[in-house]
C-alpha cells in the first residue's frame, strides 16, 4: 500500500521496505528504505529544489533534515512528467514515521520565480515483526 498526497499539481507517492539485510536486532538497528514517485500533474515544467522531512523514532525523539534537492539532484519534471527515487532510514526503536514537504519552483514563461511547498504524506516506519 502507497501513501498518496496531491498539491500544487504535484503527487507524491511512498511505498516503504524494512532492510532485515540491514538492520541489527542486538543493536536496536533498523533500517527502511523507501521510494518516492513524484509526478507533475500541471501543465508547466517543475523543479524539485529542496527537501524538508520530520522523523519520528520512539527511541530518538523527533528531527529534521533539509537539504537541496533529493539524492544529489534538483530534477526537472515537465508536464505529466513522473520521477523516482529511493532512499533510506535508520531508526533505533521498531516504531517510527516520516513527513515532510519539498519545495518546487515552477517553470513558466508567466512567471519564472514561483516556488511552491508540496507535501510529503506521512509513513510509518514499523518493524514487520512487531505486528507479531
Amino acid at each position: 500500500m502507497m501513501n498518496t498526497a496531491t498539491t500544487q499539481g504535484v503527487r507524491i507517492s511512498v511505498e516503504i521496505m524494512y532492510r532485515e539485510d540491514l538492520s541489527d536486532v542486538q543493536r536496536s538497528s533498523h533500517f527502511f528504505n523507501y521510494t518516492i514517485y513524484i509526478k507533475n500533474l500541471n501543465n508547466f515544467p517543475v523543479q524539485l529544489k529542496e527537501r524538508s522531512w520530520k522523523i519520528f523514532d520512539t527511541a530518538m525523539g523527533v528531527h529534521f533534515i533539509n537539504g537541496q534537492g533529493v539524492v544529489g539532484e534538483q530534477p526537472i519534471l515537465d508536464a505529466n512528467e513522473s520521477y523516482v527515487y529511493t532512499s533510506g532510514c535508520e531508526l533505533f526503536s521498531e516504531i517510527g514515521f516520516m513527513e515532510g514537504h519539498y519545495q518546487f519552483k515552477a517553470i513558466s514563461p508567466v512567471s519564472s520565480e514561483m516556488y511552491f511547498k508540496v507535501n510529503i504524506p506521512r509513513f510509518e516506519l514499523l518493524v514487520p515483526f512487531i505486528k507479531n
